[in-house]
């Protein structure tokens, strides 16, 4: 009884401060804009150790330019450091061996003709330049006494195993998808999001794996009591290790006894970059290729980044086939031992007597042929998906096949039945998100037990438990059920259907206390626009 309470137990509400409006909190953004590069070099140490001394991978390395003292600027996730060392640090060696000065803008032209003339170089003069610079990833280097700067080349070339997604594939869209390694996944996002209010934090947790997690969010989006709860589970955990997301997402997650995933996880860059740019925040841990996204709600898993890829319409038909398939996925058999078993005058006359001569010589009653079926189904899935490739997905569909039609042959099941477990196991694969799929495949036992004990009656007192323990979930502060409980207009227009793109210019409403307009941002959590 107790397990039972505590799964439908309601969370208490969280109380939400207000956050500064868009206009203050691009007030630096906008000081940034056309400000030049002072002459002073401590001043600009200071300047950027402060723009981003939330991010792990910020490096400010303080050199020499001849007689002069200068300093590095670049984030290491984005650069080649070897590129560092061979195209700048040896050059910079032999300046300061002739002792050279630079006083002017003229000095440092020369000084990039003589030393960097084979290099991708860029003058750069206004503070906005050498931050776009460090994002991309180039190494700026700024010289004592002078207003302007050296932004050279350094982007890594790594690409490893930067690989076509296999957990989401998409026929039009990027194909790339994370990998193992924290600094490439960092870099995927930051080359999609080229913006200094970027935050990447790091945080290590693990006693003896000492793993690394980022948390990396847009400042001036990002609700702070969101990004403090995140920082505050994850730095109260006090484990062993972490080897993979699902293992931080399970000790993070608001309700551990549900069914339904309260934190989303994705290996495509182009989906977390989008959440971050509606005001979520990213969760990406080293060693694994999966990174989470939090806050979340119902409808972003029947989401794929593909709806905003292609034309609205058939976006909105293909996502209302999810919903459909979804729904079937647990529902169908009940359904089918509701009617067969307990309410035959439901059923239209044409199809009493086929379905009458279908079980005639059946040994078990329908909820037992069901169960036959659904457990063989799940010990195939299993087969298929443990086994080696080359032969696990034989396994699993000429098994089916085969076990299916001998069980017709043998008299144990009906056909009707064979039909419908294969339907249901169909629609089950239809999500997007494989941990979202396997709700529907927990829901369908449950609700197959109290349909067979109380007929259809049961199956809504079934469905209904379900709704209402969904109303209850929140994922860090915001309702499972939003925007459709509460029920927010606005947000309508990216759910069941997407609307066209001219449409889709507000975040949404259930995320952002604030809404920035004027900026072409999907309101969809699987991406959408960059």
């Amino acid at each position: 009884m107790k397990l039972f309470k505590s799964i439908f137990k309601a969370k208490p509400k969280q109380s939400i401060h207000q956050p500064k409006t868009a206009n203050d909190l691009l007030v630096n953004e906008i000081e940034i804009e056309g400000t030049e590069i002072s002459s002073d070099l401590q001043k600009n140490e200071a300047r950027y150790n402060h723009l981003f001394n939330k991010n792990f991978d910020f490096l400010l390395k303080q050199i020499h330019v001849g007689g002069q003292d200068a300093v590095a600027l670049y984030l290491k996730s984005m650069v080649d450091e070897n590129k560092i060392s061979e195209q700048i640090m040896e050059r910079l060696a032999h300046t300061q061996r002739q002792n050279e000065s630079i006083s002017s803008i003229h000095q440092l032209l020369s000084f990039q003709k003589d030393y960097f003339a084979s290099a991708d170089v860029v003058i750069v003069e206004y503070e906005h330049d050498v931050i776009w610079h460090v994002l991309l990833g180039y190494t700026v280097i700024l010289i004592s006494g002078i207003n302007s700067g050296l932004a050279i080349n350094t982007v890594s070339s790594e690409q490893r195993g930067i690989e076509q997604s296999n957990t989401q594939t998409i026929i039009r869209g990027p194909k790339d998808s994370f990998t193992e390694s924290l600094r490439t996944n960092v870099s995927l996002i930051r080359r999609r999001i080229k913006n200094p209010k970027l935050i990447c934090e790091n945080i290590i947790i693990g006693q003896d794996t000492k793993t690394s997690i980022c948390i990396t969010y847009l400042d001036y989006l990002a609700r702070p009591e969101v990004v403090a709860e995140i920082k505050r589970r994850i730095k109260e955990l006090n484990i062993n290790g972490i080897f993979d997301s699902g293992n931080l997402e399970e000790l993070i997650t608001d309700q551990v006894v549900t069914p339904f995933p309260t934190i989303f996880h994705t290996d495509r860059p182009d989906t977390i970059s989008q959440s971050i740019i509606e005001g979520k925040v990213a969760v990406i841990v080293d060693g694994t290729p999966f990174v989470l996204v939090m806050p979340v709600v119902l409808t972003d898993f029947f989401k794929v980044s593909e709806d905003y890829y292609q034309g609205f319409l058939m976006s909105s038909f293909v996502r209302m086939i999810r919903y459909l398939a979804f729904t079937l996925s647990w529902i169908l058999p009940s359904l089918y031992i509701g009617l067969t078993t307990f309410h035959h005058e439901l059923i239209p006359t044409a199809l009493v007597f086929p379905l009458q001569a279908q079980r005639e010589g059946v040994p078990f009653p329908a909820v037992v042929e069901i169960l036959i079926m659904e457990i063989t189904f799940e010990i195939l899935r299993e087969a298929g998906v443990r086994m080696p490739r080359a032969v696990g997905q034989a396994v699993s569909i000429v098994g089916t096949l085969v076990i299916g039609q001998a069980a017709v042959e043998a008299g144990i099941v009906s056909n009707l039945l064979v039909i419908i477990v294969a339907l249901t196991a169909i629609a089950s694969f239809v999500s997007p998100i494989y941990s979202f799929g396997n709700a529907s495949r927990l829901l369908r036992f449950g609700l197959l037990f109290i349909t067979s004990a109380l007929g259809l009656y049961g199956m809504i007192v079934g469905i209904t438990l379900v709704i209402a323990h969904l109303a209850s979930l929140r994922s860090f502060g915001t309702p499972y059920l939003a925007p459709l409980a509460p029920f927010i207009v606005e947000d309508q227009k990216d759910v069941f259907v997407r609307l066209p793109m001219q449409s889709l210019k507000k975040r949404p409403n259930y995320l952002m206390d604030r809404n920035m307009t004027g900026k072409p941002v999907n309101s969809s959590q699987e991406g959408g626009k960059p």
